[in-house]
């Protein structure tokens, strides 16, 4: 008799089960027939957990597109600097449930996934840490772990749904202290606007049964330009609309919704390089 295989528990309102979002929309973009990203690795966690999914499928269509669109993007950042830096170092800030690296793997980075040690915890279920892919339990602003990261043939740093949970001032404080620590590197994260920020917190949360979170006022930008005005080693190198090049073959109507967002600026995908000796 075979034995079932036992599952890995999610509580409900619990801060696990948010990173669950983003999670279940590549899995569910990759079970299309035409899907605009591939995603195996979700499809392989999703079956290991213990979740009742019908939620988020019946409230999420529309966020789904966005949780997409900011893994295509960060993909297409990552390869690019890969193909430039073949043996790069990679940080992902705040990594969550995140499979970015078994997407962009080249056999040749070090892939660091960094996170609160409960999600790492839960990470720990379905990956196993080797030399070039390296688990931290840490905070995001406990700066400590800046020690564990060697970058040998450049440094990409990935935030993906994480910096509008901090402040503006925190934010400010974490650049400036890459900066002085790394020197040269690159960042690749998604940014909210004042009003994509209230709308993604307050409807995506809610709307998928997660009402016990509250509001915080976050980190919201007007213009990716401004974070240039902390520290003159910053540069902006591109900040693109969310669903920029990636509505091809929607329906119409799908296409025309995401547009609306992108006119208004509610998200952005934002590119920066920090220059060393410029300070």
């Amino acid at each position: 008799m075979e034995h079932a295989v036992s599952k890995v528990s999610v509580s409900r309102g619990s801060v696990q089960e948010t990173l669950l979002l983003p999670l279940w929309g590549r899995a569910f973009e990759t079970k299309q027939k035409s899907p605009r990203l591939k995603d195996e690795k979700a499809l392989e966690i999703l079956e290991k957990v213990d979740y009742d999914f019908s939620t988020i499928e019946q409230t999420q269509t529309m966020s789904q597109h966005s949780w997409v669109a900011r893994s295509i993007q960060t993909d297409a950042i990552v390869r690019a600097f890969i193909k430039e830096h073949p043996k790069a170092t990679i940080v992902n800030l705040g990594c969550g449930m995140d499979t970015t690296f078994s997407r962009v793997d080249n056999g040749q980075i070090t892939f660091y996934e960094l996170d609160f040690p409960d999600v790492i915890a839960l990470r720990k279920n379905f990956y196993r840490d080797d030399e070039r892919h390296v688990s931290i339990a840490s905070s995001l602003h406990d700066t400590g772990w800046f020690e564990q990261i060697k970058p040998v043939d450049g440094l990409l740093f990935l935030a993906g749904g994480v910096f509008m949970y901090s402040s503006e001032v925190q934010m400010k404080e974490f650049f400036v202290a890459i900066a002085d620590h790394f020197g040269s590197c690159e960042f690749c994260f998604d940014s909210l606007s004042p009003l994509g920020l209230k709308i993604g917190k307050r409807m995506v949360l809610k709307k998928g049964g997660m009402d016990n979170f509250k509001d915080s006022d976050g980190w919201a930008l007007k213009s990716p330009k401004h974070i240039e005005e902390w520290d003159s080693r910053i540069k902006l190198v591109s900040a693109l609309p969310m669903n920029k090049g990636v509505k091809k073959g929607m329906p119409l109507k799908t296409r025309l919704a995401l547009s609306i967002p992108d006119l208004l600026g509610f998200a952005s995908m934002v590119h920066l390089r920090i220059e060393a000796g410029r300070e």
